[in-house]
């Protein structure tokens, strides 16, 4: 039996198959910083009527929590991402990626992040990356309760949220979230899937540059959130993957980010499908894609 979640702030435990058990919690224990008192009304996305089912209007951030039993995790854990242009969130397709994430041993969150709006935030452009600062602050502040190492918490993403979580692993260094207790927000490991990388001229995704940034950002701003730009000797170790016919996001995001980690010599891998589009991920089995994902997770985990 599945229970339908009513709000976020609420959390509800359901079993189903291996899973321990999937929850759903608010992300913030206390007040949402860079929030403006304005709480957009959220708008449900039926996947038969839209491109996925997920979510619009964003304004109340949450983690859907799927845990190994305690008997099979290995200790890492995997918070993702989900992609839609940083105007909506393809959050249910997500599911069974966390669910097999599950049955290899690792914890997975799915982080509903806010949407950048200038209705319901100060600065829009630091909204989903404080989101995201604070899904690994959680994790690693709650790392014992969920048996997870919190030297092994990785981020993932697909299309932007793929440049979510490479802004994660890049601007770590600048911590935009109450921390008081200094954990840690680098993430020890990206798996960016068909990730949005550049918000240059030339490589962005210009949907979701304009959603993040605004109609016309200026240079600077570009620069900031060009990812490639930002690779440093801490980068975490990275996993790319992408099919060359991808006709939304170039190719070159995944090629160009992986150049920039090889020359720091940060280790990285990366796989070029030679067909599937931008949601190769969603079309070829689970199975095929993610096996090689798993045994580099295991090689940087060990």
């Amino acid at each position: 039996m599945t229970i339908k979640i009513l709000f976020p702030l609420f959390f509800v435990a359901v079993l189903t198959g291996n899973l321990k058990a999937q929850q759903v919690i608010s992300l913030y224990k206390g007040a949402i910083p860079n929030s403006l008192p304005y709480c957009m009304k959220e708008i449900a996305l039926n996947p038969v009527d839209g491109p996925c089912g997920g979510f619009k209007n964003i304004s109340v951030p949450s983690l859907q929590i799927f845990l190994p039993l305690k008997e099979q995790a290995n200790g890492s854990a995997v918070i993702i991402c989900p992609g839609g242009g940083y105007g909506l969130e393809c959050t249910e397709e997500c599911i069974p990626v966390a669910e097999a994430f599950v049955k290899f041993g690792s914890a997975a969150f799915i982080l509903k992040y806010r949407l950048p709006s200038d209705s319901i935030m100060a600065d829009k452009t630091i909204g989903p990356l404080q989101d995201a600062q604070q899904a690994i602050r959680r994790v690693r502040q709650q790392a014992a309760e969920w048996h997870i190492d919190p030297t092994k918490v990785g981020i993932m993403g697909f299309s932007a949220g793929g440049h979510l979580a490479a802004t994660t692993g890049t601007h770590f260094d600048t911590c935009l979230i109450p921390n008081d207790e200094k954990f840690s927000i680098r993430p020890d490991f990206m798996i960016l899937i068909c990730p949005v990388i550049s918000m240059t001229n030339k490589l962005a995704h210009h949907g979701s540059r304009k959603n993040l940034l605004g109609e016309n950002p200026a240079s600077e701003m570009l620069t900031l959130y060009s990812n490639e730009l930002h690779v440093c000797l801490q980068t975490p170790p990275t996993y790319l993957a992408q099919a060359s016919d991808d006709k939304s996001v170039d190719i070159d995001n995944s090629i160009v980010f992986y150049e920039a980690l090889r020359h720091y010599q940060i280790p990285a891998e990366i796989h070029l499908y030679q067909n599937g589009g931008h949601r190769f991920a969603f079309i070829l089995p689970l199975e095929e894609w993610l096996q090689p994902l798993f045994v580099w997770m295991k090689k940087i985990n060990n």
